[in-house]
């Protein structure tokens, strides 16, 4: 009888051990997400920045232009 508590009193342990260890897993996760959330990554850029691409006006390439650089970069 007493083996049988035994296991029960160290299976109730484990399951309390297991839920806590999960809810502070949880929250954690929450509280991470909660900081990038308020994070914006697209906002105008603050002070002395540079444009690092540029708009190109040049005609559309052709079909062969397109095929060269495809098999240039080996994409």
């Amino acid at each position: 009888m007493k083996t049988w508590l035994q296991l029960v009193f160290n299976t109730i342990k484990v399951f309390i051990l297991f839920t806590g260890c999960t809810i502070l897993f949880y929250y954690g996760l929450m509280w991470i997400n909660q900081e990038y959330q308020s994070y914006h990554r697209y906002d105008e850029p603050e002070g002395q920045s540079v444009k690092v691409a540029a708009m190109v006006t040049e005609s559309k390439p052709s079909f062969m232009d397109r095929l060269k650089l495809f098999y240039h970069i080996g994409e």
